[in-house]
């Protein structure tokens, strides 16, 4: 599981995409944010596992 904390959505979603491109993930399709914090926080989960020549 990777959390991840982001001055916005846009910036979050593009995080998970790049961690997307590495290894499986199970992507969120939104983020969460927390009354009275700055920015957002993203929750994805990663297989990292995978084989590193697939």
């Amino acid at each position: 599981m990777v959390e991840v904390a982001a001055a916005d959505d846009e910036t979050a979603l593009a995080i998970q995409e790049l961690l997307a491109g590495r290894w499986a993930t199970a992507p969120a399709d939104r983020t969460t944010r927390e009354p009275g914090e700055p920015g957002v926080r993203l929750r994805c989960y990663l297989d990292v596992r995978q084989d590193l020549t697939s």
